[in-house]
């Protein structure tokens, strides 16, 4: 018999992953052509030629039992270093190795830093619409997670509920810009009102509370738009990157955590987050993709790729009637459904093949997340589908 922690996982388990193994059925019945998957954020992007080179590079000119043997829980330092002084001159910042921690992609990096800092009954705060796996981070280790409904007129987190809602037990907030799943940034504006009221309520309760920005899509950005760095912004912040989307490597679960020597408990906290490697399993990041991230820093992909997919798609739905506002970054558009149960439209959406993630996934119902990190032919492909779809719903209401 499995735990009775698990089974409650089982059954919450994720909403996107089951679309996405219920697009390759379809694609096996129906052909891979015919089936228009916009389930999974997995980067269709290739990789910059730059990263297999390095990877060769490293296993060719590095010592191998340096470079697949044991480091410092915290990652190699040469490694982290280079990664800091990155940081600081795209940002002004002031990082050295000692604030960097290599993890297992940003969800490895979360857990670390969740398990760190959390206490059972703790209040982990999130606002909608948020990536679904933060529910189940939380309750890991036995925290509660508060969500802060959404904000539908412009996605930017909701301040003045977002006040309403910290109380003495709350222990971290974790914000993610650019967002999954509307593709929104938060502005600078509204990282110096969050940072506002966090200072306010610190002061009130007598406690510390951690802001941790949850980054993969920090270099998706379109039109010019500046994603802020949340640190300059409120010092007790915890950045989780990974390499997943900026250079599309998914698969090979890459990141870091960077804690500032600002940040309330410095010292423990780095202590805490090396042992919660080693509790959680991961050890340390893999060394092979450690090595090979530092010689590809400056590296990106093909931005270009993923903005003519955004900006086809965008017009294609707003012309067939739908309503969403148009993503400043990520991959993905956050669409009104034109009837109120987003899981039944998704369920109408199927029967032309569209797989959509519904809202309710990312406690926003009433809208679906569709990816499209795809090949531009499915999305021209499924733009006359999406318009049947609409026509099929208006027809119904009449």
């Amino acid at each position: 018999m499995i735990s009775k922690k698990m089974v409650a996982f089982v059954e919450g388990s994720s909403t996107i992953r089951a679309m996405f193994e219920e697009g390759k059925l379809l694609a096996e019945k129906y052909g891979a052509e015919n089936v228009y998957d916009f389930s999974l954020g997995n980067p269709n992007v290739p990789a910059p030629a730059k990263v297999k080179e390095a990877i060769i590079d490293v296993l060719n000119e590095e010592e191998p039992t340096f470079v697949h043997g044991y480091m410092n829980n915290s990652g190699y330092e040469d490694i982290r270093e280079k990664i800091a002084l990155s940081i600081n001159k795209k940002y002004g910042t002031s990082f050295d190795h000692n604030n960097i921690i290599m993890t297992v992609g940003a969800a490895g990096g979360i857990n670390v830093i969740l398990k760190t800092l959390l206490n059972p009954g703790d209040e982990v705060v999130a606002f909608a619409p948020y990536f679904g796996e933060y529910r189940s981070y939380a309750a890991n280790y036995d925290a509660d997670l508060v969500v802060v409904s959404a904000n539908t007129t412009d996605f930017q987190p909701n301040l003045v509920e977002f006040r309403e809602k910290l109380t003495s037990k709350t222990k971290a907030v974790i914000i993610n810009s650019p967002n999954n799943p509307t593709g929104v940034v938060y502005t600078e504006e509204t990282l110096r009102a969050l940072a506002a009221v966090l200072n306010e309520k610190q002061k009130e309760f007598g406690t510390d509370i951690y802001l941790i920005a949850d980054e993969p899509y920090r270099e998706l950005a379109y039109d010019g738009v500046v994603v802020p760095y949340v640190t300059p912004y409120y010092k007790n912040t915890i950045v989780g990157y990974s390499y997943s989307k900026s250079l599309s490597l998914p698969g090979e679960r890459i990141g870091y955590l960077v804690i500032p020597n600002e940040a309330a408990d410095f010292e423990n906290i780095i202590a805490a987050a090396n042992v919660a490697t080693r509790i959680l399993g991961f050890v340390n990041a893999p060394s092979l993709l450690q090595r090979a991230i530092g010689r590809c820093l400056n590296e990106e992909v093909d931005l270009a790729f993923y903005n003519k997919n955004r900006e086809t798609l965008y017009k294609g739905l707003c012309d067939a009637g739908y309503e969403c506002i148009k993503p400043e970054g990520a991959f993905y558009l956050f669409v009104k459904t034109p009837i109120e149960k987003d899981a039944e439209f998704c369920q109408l959406a199927k029967k032309y093949n569209l797989l959509l993630v519904p809202g309710s996934a990312f406690a926003c119902p009433g809208y679906v997340r569709i990816a499209y990190c795809v090949a531009h032919e499915t999305i021209v492909n499924a733009l006359p589908k999406f318009k049947v779809l609409m026509d099929e719903i208006k027809a119904s209401k009449k």
